[in-house]
């Protein structure tokens, strides 16, 4: 190998193994609501208005939150102008305007949640770092389950708080990911429908967009009782869903379609035709109009490097979280035709 060759190969390895520093910054301002100061500014904040808004310890210089901007700046997480007098003007980007919660910040999908649930120690970054550990333990079925000595189901039941930041992370993902799709060509997957089950729906964002967006779409949401007690009892009361407790393993309301929202990914593929088998007894045939509706990864799908990167990157987090995976067509393929299922169709959401 060339000096040139040899030093170029040395920088890009520090910067793999310096990643997780960028994620780390990441947040950092995401637990800051940098966006939300930045965005309160009217889009355009210095690095007084920032620590301002942000209430930095006084002890605190603001030095180090300037090196986590510029990791964040260079990372395309924010932008960045330089004024005359050198002072630092910070700007959203299309990325950090997902992180604003403010009302008209991003159309009311703000992703932040969902980020904390990602660089969250106990649920995600914890049992991340103990991959080859688990690779060389026992009987543990996943890094996570070393780590926490029970699976994620069990601890979110057994720690409301971990529950929570759960349940919080996955309705903002509903909120998101249904405004794409009822916004998209995939609205046209709720025609013809009068009823829909969301099976594993958390605590029913998924199945209010549907609600909001189809009035005539009577919705219905299934999920273990711990997450359906999670909700209040005036707030199911009031709900334009319905909230069915139960284990969507052993029973499934009956609808004209029901809803798999990132549902399968958590689990093998043994599981995924328990419960495609439990969602084929509980519609119609194809011929009345019953469908299963499963919005969720198909890794290779896109040819841009970002994209299929990430498939990847979430693929290796639900591995070592849960006994689940990330599917391509061929392996999304194979449990559906193993669950009973002739046919299916994937439609981009855009």
């Amino acid at each position: 190998m060339e000096h040139e060759q040899l030093l170029q190969a040395s920088t890009e390895l520090m910067n793999h193994s310096l990643g997780y520093i960028r994620s780390m910054a990441l947040g950092c301002a995401a637990k800051l609501g940098v966006a939300d100061a930045v965005h309160h500014a009217g889009g355009r904040a210095t690095m007084d208005d920032l620590r301002a808004a942000l209430s930095l310890h006084p002890s605190k210089l603001p030095y180090f939150l300037r090196r986590v901007m510029r990791v964040l700046v260079a990372s395309g997480v924010f932008a960045h102008d330089e004024e005359e007098d050198d002072d630092d003007i910070y700007r959203l980007t299309p990325v950090s305007s997902l992180l604003v919660t403010a009302t008209g910040g991003n159309g009311g999908t703000s992703r932040l949640p969902f980020v904390l649930l990602q660089l969250s120690p106990p649920l995600c970054v914890t049992p991340a770092t103990s991959m080859a550990e688990w690779l060389t333990s026992g009987e543990e079925e996943t890094p996570f389950e070393m780590t926490h000595g029970a699976g994620l189901w069990t601890v979110c039941s057994r720690a409301p708080e971990l529950g929570e930041l759960f349940n919080d992370a996955m309705a903002a993902d509903s909120a998101f990911i249904m405004d794409v799709n009822i916004r998209g060509a995939g609205r046209q997957v709720f025609d013809k429908i009068t009823s829909l089950v969301d099976v594993a729906g958390g605590t029913g964002a998924a199945a209010r967009a549907v609600a909001a967006a189809f009035p005539h779409i009577k919705c219905t949401v299934l999920d273990l009782p711990h997450v359906i007690d999670s909700i209040p009892a005036d707030h199911r009361g009031r709900d334009v869903v319905k909230f069915v407790a139960g284990d969507m393993m052993d029973f499934i309301p009956r609808a004209d379609a029901l809803l798999l929202k990132f549902v399968l990914h958590d689990w093998s593929d043994e599981d995924c035709m328990k419960i495609l088998k439990r969602c084929k007894e509980a519609i119609p045939s194809r011929e009345a109009g019953g469908k299963v509706i499963v919005i969720d990864v198909v890794v290779g799908s896109s040819t841009q490097a970002m994209c299929h990167g990430t498939q990847l990157l979430f693929d290796l987090l639900i591995s070592t979280t849960l006994p689940g995976m990330q599917r391509g067509e061929k392996e999304w393929c194979k449990v559906f035709k193993e669950a009973g299922f002739t046919d299916y169709k994937i439609s981009p959401p855009w």
